[in-house]
């Protein structure tokens, strides 16, 4: 017991300012893995200079890194001001749409970074029932729904809920060429059209400057459109404008958040590990994880406001981290498996596993302080306290079985506190990359993935040209496949063609039991 006690001591690091706090003590190291490690804590401090002063760190793709640096500027330029006003001008029903009526909604339009960093916001400080409030309870600002991806139920669900006249689309894409918010886009446009309203004045934009998008909304005069740095990526872009627009929409106080975020940073700028949260986190997963990413990341917030930290952060860890090729070229496949789940809920859902299971993670508690609502259980005994005992208990239970654990402790849950655990683990990506001699700010997979989707879309425009040609035809996906000249994508004609008969009248197809597989019709 003693020996925990002074493990606790030794690696717990404390910003008594903020009430924020996190434990290293439950992770198995020394201090002999620290100093083994210090070449690299080396490494990762010149890395994250190198980015804060202004260096290219995304070689690949010949960009900056500017996430850390831009958001200590940010609250006070006149983008930030721009925004405020604008958003002020909404509120009060100064802005409106095409049928002068105030606006009462937002639909963000965006994918990945674009939605998961304003989807975590709203969840954690407006809580999940904040479209079920009235306009007075909100104080003017605005309802907020997401499309953040291309399907179709998605956008059903939306127009179940809308009023068009008072939803203002915000339409998020760097790239302003994101094929999944573009699809969105249009459609939404074409659904205005059909109800004879012009979308664009409905509209607004974040995205590069000159980008398809940039040019789209600026020749259609767009309500607003908002301009985003190249060199900030979407899954760090929730410090950046693209954060701003829909937070303060809603009446997030956006600029305490950013105020979290930076004190993060001047928190983490030591090179020395021991006085380094984000550096000795970053540690804690290179140690644990042999350097390789042989552990699994499981973040457990004990708080409901948190519960889509663990969604977020998949896309943050994952996506910087999970590489093939090192920055010299070698093939390392490097990555980190995150997933997670709320406090004391995981105790009824997947925390069996992690006592009794395979021993290949290590899991991240998330404590909030402060209880948001004092509710007496029995005498002496509230809610909060019952919750703090799991997350206790549960702790416990884990190291008796020798798994590994950390724990963060953060006074309550509000924008500051949100801004100082996002920039906590960016600037442990950061840091891990250095480590492992990755580059953290490209995506080749998900361009990989994207360049193959486009070759089956090709593929059906080939599908649907050959079978005008020679409809009406039947038989299975290998025989039309052969009989459009691409017998080698026979499975994906097969696919092809079971959507379409999913969805027109002019595909149908039968089970053949002779054959084992289905047997298409085409009229």
């Amino acid at each position: 017991m003693n020996q925990w006690i002074e493990r606790n001591k030794q690696y717990t690091m404390i910003s008594a300012e903020d009430n924020f706090s996190i434990s290293f003590a439950g992770m198995k190291f020394d201090d002999a893995d620290l100093k083994a490690m210090q070449p690299l804590f080396e490494k990762a401090a010149k890395g994250i200079a190198a980015i804060e002063a202004g260096e290219i760190k995304n070689p690949d793709e010949g960009r900056k890194v500017t996430h850390f640096t831009d958001r200590i500027d940010y609250a006070k330029s006149t983008l930030f001001a721009e925004v405020e006003a604008f958003v002020e001008k909404v509120r009060k029903g100064e802005i409106t749409g095409e049928t002068g009526k105030k606006f009462t909604a937002v639909a963000v339009n965006g994918i990945g970074g674009s939605a998961l960093g304003p989807q975590l916001m709203q969840f954690a400080i407006n809580g999940p029932y904040w479209n079920e409030k009235s306009d007075s309870q909100r104080d003017g600002y605005l309802k907020i729904y997401f499309l953040d991806n291309t399907d179709s139920a998605e956008f059903a669900d939306l127009l179940e809920v809308m009023d068009p006249e008072t939803t203002l689309h915000l339409v998020i894409s760097k790239s302003g060429g994101t094929q999944e918010t573009r699809n969105n886009m249009i459609a939404m446009e074409n659904f205005y059209a059909s109800k004879g309203l012009n979308f664009a004045k409905f509209a607004a934009a974040i995205t590069m400057k000159d980008s398809q998008l940039d040019n789209h909304a600026r020749d259609n005069k767009w309500l607003a459109d908002f301009e985003m740095a190249e060199s900030i990526g979407g899954r760090t872009s929730e410090t950046s404008i693209v954060g701003h627009v829909p937070a303060a929409l809603t009446g997030v106080d956006f600029g305490s958040f950013l105020a979290g975020a930076c004190k993060m940073d001047e928190w983490t700028r030591t090179s020395d590990p021991l006085k380094n949260p984000a550096m000795m986190l970053s540690a804690m997963w290179y140690i644990a994880g042999k350097g390789k990413g042989d552990r699994n990341m499981v973040i457990v917030p004990y708080s409901d406001r948190l519960v889509l930290l663990s969604r977020y952060l998949q896309q943050l860890v994952m996506e910087s981290l999970g590489k093939e090729l090192d920055l010299d070229g070698k093939p390392v496949y490097q990555g980190l498996n995150v997933f997670g789940n709320k406090g004391g809920t995981d105790a009824h859902a997947f925390i069996q596993q992690l006592n009794d299971g395979r021993d290949d993670f290590f899991a991240t508690f998330i404590e909030v302080m402060k209880n948001p609502m004092q509710l007496e259980i029995s005498e002496g005994t509230d809610m909060g306290s019952y919750l703090h005992g799991f997350l206790e208990g549960l702790s416990a239970a884990l190291r008796s079985k020798g798994r590994q654990t950390i724990l963060i402790r953060v006074p309550e849950v509000n924008e500051y506190v949100l801004g100082m655990l996002i920039a906590l683990y960016e600037r442990a990506v950061a840091c891990y990359a250095e480590y492992i001699n990755i580059n953290a700010f490209h995506q080749p997979g998900v361009q990989a993935y994207k360049l193959a989707a486009k070759g089956i879309l090709a593929l059906r425009e080939k599908l649907c040209a050959e079978l005008k040609k020679i409809a009406p035809v039947e038989g299975t996906a290998a025989d039309i496949a052969a009989k459009i000249g691409a017998a080698d994508d026979a499975v994906e004609v097969g696919g092809l063609l079971d959507k379409a008969a999913a969805n027109c009248t002019c595909v149908k197809r039968e089970y053949c039991e002779k054959c084992g597989q289905w047997y298409y019709f085409v009229k």
